[in-house]
């Protein structure tokens, strides 16, 4: 399998022989290599002229506007130096740099033409007729996807070494009898990388790439999608050892219905599941499906014998997401100021595809502002117009409201820095986003997988703050709307703490599902206990905002003042200190 790349369209997957069939239809197009095209000829393989499969054109690639002035230094950058005198032995010693293609080319000429001897002469074959092509090879001049490529999933890594290592080395397993699965079923939420893991796996492995969409294998003509089943997997036991890589697999081998509207729609999942069983299963084909909807699947598609092996793919957690972000800040001019750790804290639910955009926005934010690097302030600009939607500079805020916003959220923040359980505060901010007017973003130390009853109480806290300081600052009469979503965050962790986690002394260790079940009764003391868990919670945020009401003020008048305070801003205004002028 070819992957051809350019500039005008994203990605091309080729097989082998298509390729050929495409290079051969392509040398008219290029004038000046006339006289050597018909030499070339001559030197194919006669059942390669006469092939039937299909071919591409320059306007399928996107090189219409090719020049030939470009094609010698394009395909020294990407293709070795191949001589009529050079050997086998000698080719293999060449630089690696496009190695699965390369040294699969030996294992795909003696399973089509039963001899080895042609390898060479094709390749000096190949090597003037990739000149039509090279600015389509770009992905040949990149080095093969491998784990190390592939961040914030080692569970997932893990668990196809050992699908590398039977690609590697089959008689390490084959003579022991043992036997690894045929299919390797990954499944996650979209993002998470479930395609790069494939590629890698045949890249570490160093053997060919054979990718389809299930989408793609199903047309209008009946038995068009089980013809492109039998092609696919005849070429790939022609190759093995290989990968085949089916993505969106649920599109092809979704459960079987009757439908009188598509009687023929069985057809291709058919196919497929005779193929997965029409191979041994050490025979070196390896097939990678991915899925978003493994529910979706049909039953006899997943059975053992077939995609028994599932490998789950999910969001990256603090740590994964830290090595996905520095990965991509790679790729651009960054401020060595920048720490991905605390980008990672505050993106908890992100995927790898949710990062890279990230990454990106950032870039873009930092170029029309015409700065010469990324910051810090371009990447939580990121985060928070993917989290709350772009900013609202033309909302029109009068001066009251604007006050009020400033204090509502150092309520929140005085309640979060003063509180011991709470998480750290990150940022605080009266620029309108999205929906809200203001907002203080916190940031765990690490993902949480279970919190204490303290945590959970100093959340309720942090949340009754943004109230409470409206009603100490301005009055219970100039209370606003803000603190909606406020008490439906408290309300709803009161509620998990008296109903799921048995944390109520009054109704004890037991856990209350569906509340239209219960008794009018128990609904009674369930609410009763809720109130009391808020009513303390929001007495608590009076208290503590009285008792430190000077840096309550001082935060609100800095919040005024520059709209936007950082960790540290915060910190030190909260100490006394004066901040730097903007």
């Amino acid at each position: 399998m070819f992957s051809l790349s350019t500039s005008l369209q994203p990605q091309v997957t080729v097989q082998l022989s298509h390729l050929i069939n495409a290079l051969h239809s392509l040398k008219g197009s290029v004038s000046s290599n006339t006289s050597v095209n018909h030499k070339h000829r001559e030197n194919i393989p006669e059942q390669d002229l006469n092939c039937t499969e299909p071919s591409l054109t320059l306007r399928d690639l996107g090189l219409t506007d090719l020049g030939v002035s470009q094609l010698d230094e394009l395909v020294q950058k990407l293709l070795p130096c191949v001589t009529q005198r050079e050997s086998l032995s000698q080719l293999r010693s060449v630089p690696n740099i496009w190695r699965t293609s390369h040294l699969s080319s030996d294992s795909f000429f003696h399973n089509k033409h039963g001899e080895t001897q042609r390898l060479n002469n094709s390749l000096n074959c190949l090597y003037m007729d990739f000149k039509s092509l090279c600015s389509a090879l770009c992905v040949f001049g990149m080095k093969n996807v491998t784990f190390e490529h592939v961040k914030g999933v080692e569970e997932a890594k893990n668990e196809l070494q050992e699908v590398v290592e039977f690609l590697r080395n089959p008689q390490k397993f084959t003579v022991l009898g043992g036997k690894l699965p045929k299919g390797i079923l990954l499944v996650g939420p979209p993002g998470t990388g479930k395609t790069l893991l494939a590629r890698a796996v045949a890249g570490e492995a160093d053997v060919p790439f054979y990718y389809a969409s299930g989408s793609e294998f199903d047309e209008m003509f009946v038995g068009v999608g089980a013809s492109r089943i039998r092609n696919l997997f005849r070429e790939a036991k022609a190759n093995a050892p290989c990968v085949i890589f089916i993505d969106e697999l649920d599109s092809v081998g979704g459960k079987r219905i009757e439908s009188p509207m598509h009687p023929y729609s069985r057809q291709t999942i058919n196919q497929l599941l005779a193929e997965m069983d029409g191979f041994k299963p050490n025979e070196g084909v390896i097939i990678i499906g991915a899925t978003n909807f493994a529910e979706a699947l049909d039953n006899a598609l997943i059975r053992p014998g077939r995609f028994d092996m599932q490998v789950t793919v999910p969001i990256p957690d603090v740590k994964g997401r830290t090595e996905i972000l520095k990965w991509y800040l790679k790729k651009i001019k960054v401020d060595s100021a920048v720490e991905a750790e605390i980008i990672a804290r505050g993106t908890v639910g992100f995927s790898g595809a949710d990062l890279e955009n990230l990454v990106n926005q950032s870039a873009l934010k930092a170029a029309v502002d015409g700065k010469d690097m990324v910051t810090m302030k371009e990447l939580e600009f990121a985060k928070d117009k993917i989290l709350m939607g772009p900013e609202r500079r033309s909302a029109e805020i009068d001066k009251k409201n604007k006050e009020i916003t400033a204090y509502h959220e150092s309520g929140h923040a005085i309640i979060a820095y003063y509180t011991k359980d709470a998480m750290p505060i990150n940022k605080a901010t009266i620029m309108p986003r999205g929906p809200t007017l203001g907002h203080v973003s916190m940031l765990p130390e690490n993902d949480r997988w279970s919190e204490t009853r303290a945590q959970l109480l100093a959340q309720m806290d942090v949340s009754m703050g943004g109230r409470v300081a409206e009603e100490l600052i301005f009055g219970s009469e100039n209370i606003t709307t803000g603190a909606s979503s406020d008490f439906d965050s408290a309300t709803k962790i009161a509620k998990m703490m008296v109903t799921r986690f048995g944390m109520s002394e009054k109704l004890g260790v037991m856990t209350y599902a569906d509340l239209t079940k219960q008794s009018p009764e128990t609904q009674a003391a369930i609410e009763h206990e809720v109130r009391i868990l808020l009513r303390d919670s929001y007495e608590r945020a009076k208290v503590l905002l009285k008792s430190r009401a000077k840096e309550h003020k001082n935060l609100a008048e800095a919040l005024l003042r520059y709209e936007t305070l950082d960790a540290k801003e915060i910190q030190l205004v909260l100490e006394g200190k004066t901040l730097e002028s903007r």
